[in-house]
């Protein structure tokens, strides 16, 4: 950020800009089902509102100060207590005034969390949904607390992860806990500095007095799955991305409208996309802007920038031994980018069927992952068709765009390599 004084937090929250909100529609029914902590099937809508679960008794473990340069925050803002308090779910604190900043009325002292839908390796799942119908998938325990566009032109949404229930929690619990905070604190910061593209971490806190329990092993136990449970610290992690729009999002609406299961299916799934687009590849909207870029003329325009983003994430993911244990299309970031650091690994020694996850299949192995990334990107296209209408000549040509990802991932996979060798 181009700015010769670092922010504090305060002044930080100025930059707020929620276009998500302002460009989506709301679950009709969340004011009937408030707070939104439990879980209920969400028909219709794109995001729900809710509050964070505060952490309760907040310690500060760490914060990325590479983010904090580049969001231009100042070093001392981790310390400012509204800055802990907003980042471990308690954002009613910090709607007022402090260090003699204006205060920043305009911030929502609210949060969201947004549906998805699931595929896995190209299949519909439904049978994992409570409700058997897909209704009650999303963001079981992230919740976006803020979006902000910055003086630069660059826009960030701010997640809490582990910041409690939401009505897709399909009965967890809502929780983070330090060990896999902790994971996914590091790897995402270390693949950003390895100029991997993916979501960020911006800070984490542990509470001193909330614990967990999780699955995990005993000492030398030989299972493959854990065998007790344990208590481990309840945290939260805030990362941040330009967005966390994933393919199974695009995918839920997809569905909804090609089934057509309400009368404003394909609408809320042409305003998804179109949010999309703006939000994710605000340069191809740049070039449609003018008044005869049809909606054809977008859905294809995306696919084509989403192939090649995508091709490039997976090269970038073998060129670092990285492996997506769990590449689904809900892990699978619409803006092409590393999302999600559930089950991951980095390997060790070259093998292309290395899996660290026991769940995962060969068909998440570490030389599988383009082939993933193929596969979701069928399914993204697949669900923007309904916006196509009758048009074969359209549809035709998207789905030569799906056909011709295969080349293009290719050849990122070639450039790769000839780079990694020193070779031109």
């Amino acid at each position: 950020m181009d700015t010769t004084v670092p922010l504090s937090f305060t002044a930080f929250l100025q930059y707020a800009d929620y276009s998500l909100l302002r460009s989506l529609s709301a679950d009709p029914e969340q004011a009937h089902h408030a707070p939104n902590k439990t879980l209920r099937q969400v028909k219709s809508g794109h995001y729900v509102e809710v509050l964070p679960t505060p952490l309760p008794t907040p310690r500060y473990v760490i914060h990325s100060r590479a983010l904090f340069r580049e969001l231009g925050l100042s070093e001392n803002a981790v310390s400012e207590d509204q800055f802990m308090q907003f980042f471990t779910g308690n954002q009613i604190v910090v709607m007022g005034a402090a260090n003699g900043d204006i205060a920043p009325t305009h911030v929502r002292a609210g949060a969201w969390a947004s549906g998805y839908a699931l595929s896995i390796y190209g299949q519909e799942i439904y049978h994992n949904c409570p409700f058997k119908n897909g209704n009650g998938y999303g963001d079981g325990r992230a919740i976006s607390v803020l979006e902000v566009l910055l003086s630069d032109g660059h826009r960030w949404e701010f997640q809490l992860k582990g910041g409690g229930t939401t009505p897709y929690c399909r009965g967890g619990d809502g929780r983070a806990v330090l060990r896999s905070s902790i994971r996914e604190f590091l790897a995402s910061e270390a693949m950003a500095a390895m100029g991997v593209p993916t979501s960020r971490a911006l800070c984490l806190f542990v509470s001193a007095s909330e614990t967990i329990s999780r699955p995990w092993y005993s000492p030398e136990a030989k299972t493959e799955q854990p065998d007790r449970m344990v208590q481990e610290p309840a945290a939260i992690t805030t990362r941040a991305a330009p967005s966390f729009l994933r393919v199974g999002q695009i995918e839920l609406f997809g569905r909804r409208a090609r089934k057509n299961e309400h009368p404003r299916a394909l609408a809320e799934l042409e305003a998804i996309f179109l949010h999309t687009l703006e939000r994710e590849y605000p340069d191809v909207a740049a070039q449609l802007c003018g008044a005869e870029a049809t909606l054809t003329d977008k859905v294809l325009a995306v696919a084509r920038a989403f192939g090649e983003r995508l091709s490039q994430l997976t090269a970038h993911w073998i060129r670092v031994g990285y492996c997506q244990g769990n590449f689904n299309s809900d892990n699978c970031a619409a803006g092409g980018r590393t999302l999600d650091y559930g089950p991951f690994g980095f390997i060790e020694a070259y093998d292309p069927m290395f899996q660290m996850w026991v769940g995962g299949g060969e068909h998440f192995s570490f030389m599988n992952q383009p082939v993933a990334a193929m596969t979701n990107f069928r399914m993204f296209c697949q669900a923007l068709v309904p916006l196509l209408g009758q048009d074969t000549n359209a549809i035709q040509a998207l789905g030569d765009i799906v056909a011709a990802l295969p080349e293009i991932m290719s050849r990122e996979m070639h450039r790769m390599w000839a780079h990694k060798m020193g070779l031109a």
